[in-house]
């Protein structure tokens, strides 16, 4: 199929982007081996957008964007730390000076930390929140007027976690995963009548690098056994969902939160 039939499929084309968690650890291969963030600005540069890579690592986040440049798409990298404020508004500000405008945002930072309540040090519980939620915060509090200026809307998709409404020993990742889902659906009333859309992806047992450096084989049998699909998601089945939900063809979606678990909600905890 040429590439631009794909494009044309998704209402993408000349549209901008910015996806955060962009960079992250390079795994062996693209098949498995890939972030959520890096395989979604990879597709969405494939649909015809313009894509603005963001991660802390400028070696990290300039590799996805030569991988988008291998495949003749068009991508920068800017190096940003988005738990802070300074660095969310010069992210949105380099996207306009560069592209002149802004549609999508997709937001993939998150870190997990193990513990209950009683074994959790009030600064983790901070710094874990200023990752998962105040990034995400932040970035929509600069992006939103940029889309709105743009004159076309925008959508917005965060990346959740299963563990959200299936807790399992990370107290403090459940509570802010469930703070993504609540920060969702009300970007979504918030900014509605502007045009602009926010949906979650619940991620379940989804193998990335980030991921890796954490799973013992019987672990990810474990996980494997806890779909319906009996095998583990990848960051390309991330970066589809998050494709759809941040094209033309997802535009009367807003303000759900979809679990993308291969059927693990169904009949078993997350791992």
């Amino acid at each position: 199929m040429p590439f631009e039939t794909i494009a044309n499929d998704y209402g993408l084309i000349g549209k901008v982007a910015i996806v955060s968690g962009a960079g992250g650890p390079i795994g062996k291969g693209l098949d498995e081996g890939v972030t959520n963030g890096r395989a979604t600005a990879i597709l969405l540069a494939r649909a015809g957008a313009k894509v603005c890579v963001v991660g802390r690592s400028p070696e990290l986040a300039q590799h996805t964007v030569d991988l988008i440049g291998m495949e003749g798409g068009e991508a920068f990298a800017h190096v940003a730390d988005v738990t802070q404020e300074a660095d969310c508004r010069g992210v949105v500000e380099a996207t306009i000076k560069r592209y002149g405008r802004l549609d999508c945002l997709d937001n993939n930072v998150g870190r997990s930390a193990p513990g209950d309540v009683t074994e959790m040090s009030l600064e983790k519980w901070q710094s874990m929140f200023a990752l998962n939620v105040d990034s995400m915060m932040l970035m929509c509090k600069y992006a939103i007027p940029a889309m709105v200026a743009s004159g076309d809307g925008g959508s917005i998709v965060n990346i959740g976690s299963l563990r959200s409404i299936r807790p399992l020993k990370s107290t403090v990742y459940t509570v802010t995963k469930g703070a993504v889902m609540a920060l969702t659906s009300t970007l979504a009333v918030d900014h509605g009548a502007q045009g602009i859309r926010a949906n979650c992806i619940i991620l379940g047992p989804v193998f990335t690098p980030n991921i890796n450096r954490n799973l013992t084989p019987e672990r990810r049998a474990l996980r494997t056994a806890a779909t319906l699909t009996k095998r583990e998601g990848t960051g390309w089945d991330t970066a589809q969902l998050a494709r759809f939900l941040l094209s033309d063809q997802a535009k009367f979606l807003t303000g759900q939160s979809i679990c993308l678990d291969g059927g693990a909600s169904m009949i078993g905890p997350s791992r």
